[in-house]
């Protein structure tokens, strides 16, 4: 054969086997879905969505809560939401309901322990943080979260009015249903289902409900934490807005995606500013000018995206979690990232949605400058906003830019007070106790979704609580399609009453599974005995 073929035919060995340990892995590769049953509706725990579950819904959007800046908030709206939420429907109506409802209750309490039960505080004259203990003290709490606030809108162009609390062919619209007054209501109406059937809680746990999230959230979130902090609270596990179930995410995959965000982007707004060339009148111009500097500079950091990232963050979680319940050839590719990992990145890097995950994101803004058709500009400057990727820090990403634009003469300072690093990344797996909560309550309410770890592109509140849990997890139990990405923040928000009643069903199986000492326990159902 000589050496030419000798070679050739080590070089086929060589595919052979790489192929065959690939085969092998994409056969073997396990499934990482928690293994529970469905929540059906002939369980005695389904939450059924009644006309008075709907109409306190309703009641919800109907209420401004508008949040325009940090000093301009709509506070009486905020006001009532406390008495939507007090009238007799919620926290009043908890304090009665476990001693009053029922005989297998009455026998189980006294009214002196119930009315200690759940404790309602007012913090900083707007937000609400309600305490409910538990019967075992020696289990750590966890905490759900949620806000009242929501963004403007612009009513002239809704289909629906935004504040109605109208539904429309199923769907219930208006300003919040998705962002995120859905929580505040799920979780609030669980809660109630809960004491009602008489079932206490084991584990205690917070609710707290901030008032301006939309704008920052530092005097909502924010001073609820230094509320728990200063008593030394530490949390097992907090669960906070997030990302949603979202069908059609990723082509070759049937199956809807509940994305479990465990971590959040960072932020950075940098001002670009030149003023390095003199002004004079345009009919003599130099080489260079203001403007052409900055062009030039917005030009590089668009034309240059920040380096991928992908395989050192959470995305890498996502792939494998999808990779599992995918098909041939995809699972082929997806259980063999070790290999096929620069393709898939160059991949997601194609579509804005996955490119967002995989690196820090680059996004001119504004710009201005010049003051007259016939005057050289004295000042140019533009506002470049990045999100950065949990492995990385807004340091890193300043150094980076200006070693891209490598102008003296182009400074680059920071923009915005908001300005924060990524999040640190929270454990996710079999053997993590918060997030399997998260996702075998997933699991239950929406059986046919892949659960898979993700992360949040936005910002949340959950920047408050870094310092009292290593589990934090950001999740929206609603089963949206790509279309209805648009909706957050923005026209024609919307809620299907069948993301409603699933709402309510996955805070009360998460308040039942947080309940289990261990990982592996799981709360069950008739399919389960």
């Amino acid at each position: 054969m000589g050496v030419f073929g000798t070679a050739l035919k080590l070089i086929f060995l060589g595919i052979t086997l790489l192929v065959t340990v690939m085969l092998i892995r994409t056969l073997t590769f396990p499934s990482q879905q928690p293994n529970v049953g469905k929540c059906s509706p002939e369980d005695a725990d389904f939450i059924k969505l009644t006309d008075e579950m709907t109409k306190h819904f309703q009641e919800a959007i109907r209420i401004k809560t508008i949040a325009w800046s940090n000093t301009d908030i709509m506070l009486s709206g905020i006001l009532d939401m406390h008495t939507l939420l007090e009238r007799g429907k919620f926290l009043d109506k908890l304090l009665k309901v476990c001693c009053l409802s029922n005989d297998s209750v009455q026998s189980m309490v006294i009214p002196e322990v119930c009315s200690k039960l759940i404790k309602k505080e007012v913090i900083n004259t707007y937000s609400l943080l309600y305490t409910v203990d538990g019967s075992d003290p020696s289990l750590t709490p966890y905490m759900l979260t949620a806000h009242m606030d929501v963004v403007p809108v612009d009513q002239q162009v809704w289909d629906v009015p935004p504040f109605e609390g109208r539904i429309v062919d199923g769907f219930l619209y208006g300003r919040g249903t998705i962002d995120n007054k859905n929580s505040v209501m799920g979780i609030m109406e669980a809660l109630e289902f809960r004491l009602k059937s008489g079932n206490l809680p084991i584990r205690s746990f917070f609710i707290g409900l901030g008032f301006d999230e939309e704008v920052a959230g530092y005097q909502g979130a924010g001073e609820i934490s230094k509320a728990l902090a200063a008593r030394g609270v530490r949390l097992e596990f907090l669960l906070d807005e997030g990302s949603t179930i979202l069908k059609g995410a990723f082509r070759g995959i049937e199956s809807p995606i509940a994305l479990v965000s465990v971590a959040e982007k960072g932020a950075v707004t940098l001002n670009i500013t030149v003023e390095a060339i003199a002004t004079g009148h345009s009919s003599m111009p130099g080489k260079e000018s203001n403007l052409g500097l900055l062009s030039k500079a917005l030009a590089r950091l668009e034309a240059n995206p920040h380096p991928s990232m992908f395989g050192r963050g959470p995305e890498k979680g996502l792939m494998e979690a999808i990779a599992s319940e995918a098909v041939f050839p995809l699972k082929f590719v997806l259980t063999n990232l070790w290999f096929f990992g620069p393709v898939v990145s160059w991949i997601m890097s194609m579509k804005p949605s996955t490119n967002a995950l995989i690196r820090t994101t680059t996004a001119v803004t504004m710009v201005s400058g010049g003051t007259k058709i016939n005057v050289l500009a004295p000042l140019g400057w533009g506002i470049v906003n990045h999100r950065i990727h949990p492995t990385q820090s807004i340091e890193e990403v300043v150094n980076y830019d200006k070693m891209l634009v490598g102008d003296e003469r182009v400074n680059l300072t920071r923009y915005a007070v908001w300005d924060i690093d990524p999040s640190p990344t929270s454990p996710y797996g079999d053997d993590v106790y918060g997030y399997q909560v998260v996702a075998r309550s997933q699991q239950q309410v929406f059986p046919d979704a892949i659960i898979a770890p993700s992360v949040m592109i936005g910002n949340t509140d959950t920047k408050f609580y870094w310092n009292m849990t290593d589990q934090i997890y950001r999740f929206c139990p609603t089963l949206m399609v790509q279309s209805d990405l648009a909706r957050f923040h923005g026209l024609n928000e919307r809620m299907s009453l069948k993301n409603i009643q699933a709402t309510v069903n996955f805070y009360y199986h998460v308040m039942a599974n947080a309940d289990s000492k261990e990982v592996f326990s799981k709360h069950a159902h008739t399919d389960e005995l």
